[in-house]
């Protein structure tokens, strides 16, 4: 089974990603995996702020990732495998992608304009040494357009 790889934020581009690799997983009998990330705080408070702080963002992280499964299901009938990781980004999804050998490809989506975005940029360079396929998705694509190309 096909598994694309998709990250999960508050943003235009993982909307965009998300609705991408369903629409892909749906005409391959393929399935998506959700990660949601959740940044390391770059102070060290007292030892009970600071895990509450880190808790309070991983519940976000995981009421975010929940919802867009919800949305996902809707629309495809599956649910989404979802994964909620503590980290820095580029490390946290080279890590998942080295743990699971069955996702066939990682699907990010570059930002309508400026700069393509901190994991598109990352990735691009390492796209030659990655364990599967990396898709980019334009972001400026409406969902028609989205959905044609999928």
């Amino acid at each position: 089974m096909r598994v694309y790889l998709t990250i999960i934020d508050e943003t235009e581009e993982a909307r965009v990603a998300l609705r991408f690799a369903a629409r892909r997983a749906a005409k391959t009998g393929g399935m998506v995996h959700l990660l949601a990330l959740v940044q390391p705080q770059a102070f060290n408070a007292f030892g009970g702020v600071q895990a509450t702080i880190e808790e309070e963002a991983r519940d976000r992280a995981e009421v975010l990732a929940s919802s867009a499964a919800g949305e996902l299901a809707y629309e495809s009938g599956k649910m989404p495998q979802i994964a909620v990781r503590v980290g820095d980004a580029q490390k946290v999804i080279a890590e998942y992608l080295g743990d699971h050998p069955e996702v066939a490809a990682l699907v990010l989506s570059a930002a309508a304009e400026g700069t393509p975005g901190p994991l598109v940029t990352h990735f691009t360079h390492k796209a030659g040494s990655l364990p599967c396929p990396l898709f980019i998705i334009p972001g400026g694509l409406s969902e028609e357009e989205i959905d044609r190309l999928s």
